[in-house]
């Protein structure tokens, strides 16, 4: 535990708080950092992943079979599930829920995942392959799943106002994005079974090691540019975030037999703060963003003690299982 909480979250909580602090002293603002999101989104996190993947074998990809499964099966059944939850409220319309699904229904996978998992876990392809699994998740399901859902809403809302397109549109444009093509390329490649240069790994390194650092000062500017309040919508949905999803996967992990390693990098995974991208959609469409980033202010700073929380909890079942 203490080597999680010094290798992992307190470097995360030292560079979040820079790009905070700095935030605050107007070095940088909300709209830098939005391109620094860009920069870790189109370029750092797809070679990341792309290098990381194409080094590892078939034998792995077929073992992490079940990983996938479990990974779509999980974190879609939260996403729903906060949909629906977050329905239920009389102040809430579709477009607010679809929303909240796409923050607190998903792991902020593309900024912290490579910044959390691998001082925990090691720089290893299946550590790659963990953050590729849950991203394409997140960004190739969640996000259209989402959009479609608000659309829909703000079309019966106001007829006219919401996009009308082909049901297949979001996914066509998240595939499109370089987070989303760049592991399914890798995976082709080794499943093709293409040997990979090592010579050229060195190219996609140096943007590669951008990633994280970059991503969590960006985190930490986002946050000094948001004004934060507490409700009970806020609470929720840092409790089904933080709480939920990493026990619902915990569970399918252990019902169907889950490879102990991967159990607890996806765990780890799964109890990741709300997605950044959500925040991004709901300040696009000026719908539910001051309780959406509250919820994300408070399930980062509540990460800090679930990490290791989940971490001794997977531990526990593990051995009793």
């Amino acid at each position: 535990m203490l080597h999680v909480i010094l290798y992992a979250i307190v470097p995360i909580v030292v560079v979040m708080l820079a790009g905070y602090i700095a935030g605050k002293k107007g070095a940088f603002t909300g709209e830098d950092s939005k391109k620094f999101n860009k920069v870790v989104l189109d370029f750092a996190l797809p070679a990341a992943l792309f290098v990381s993947i194409v080094q590892s074998t078939r034998e792995m990809l077929y073992h992490d079979l079940k990983l996938s499964i479990i990974s779509l099966v999980g974190i879609m059944f939260c996403f729903m599930l906060v949909y629906y939850v977050f329905r239920m409220f009389k102040s809430n319309t579709g477009a607010d829920a679809a929303v909240s699904a796409l923050i607190s229904g998903s792991p902020t996978i593309g900024f912290l995942g490579f910044a959390v998992l691998e001082p925990i876990f090691g720089t290893t392809p299946a550590v790659a392959l963990v953050v590729a699994i849950v991203g394409i998740v997140v960004n190739a399901v969640g996000i259209p799943v989402g959009l479609s859902l608000m659309n829909a809403s703000l079309e019966k809302q106001n007829p006219g106002s919401g996009s009308k397109q082909s049901a297949w549109a979001p996914v066509i444009k998240a595939l499109k994005q370089p987070v989303a093509w760049a592991p399914i390329l890798a995976v082709v490649w080794v499943l093709v079974g293409i040997p990979w240069p090592k010579e050229l790994s060195p190219s996609f390194d140096l943007i590669a090691k951008a990633n994280a650092s970059m991503a969590v000062f960006s985190a930490g500017i986002t946050l000094s540019s948001i004004k934060v309040s507490i409700n009970w919508q806020v609470v929720l949905g840092s409790i089904m975030k933080m709480v939920i999803m990493p026990a619902v996967v915990l569970i399918l992990g252990l019902i169907f037999k889950m490879d102990p390693l991967n159990l607890k990098m996806l765990i780890v995974a799964c109890a990741l703060p709300p997605a950044f991208s959500g925040i991004i959609i709901a300040d696009e469409y000026d719908t539910y963003v001051a309780t959406g980033t509250s919820s994300l202010t408070l399930s980062v700073i509540l990460f800090i003690g679930f990490c290791p929380l989940w971490i001794w909890i997977t531990d526990l079942c593990l051995k009793a299982f």
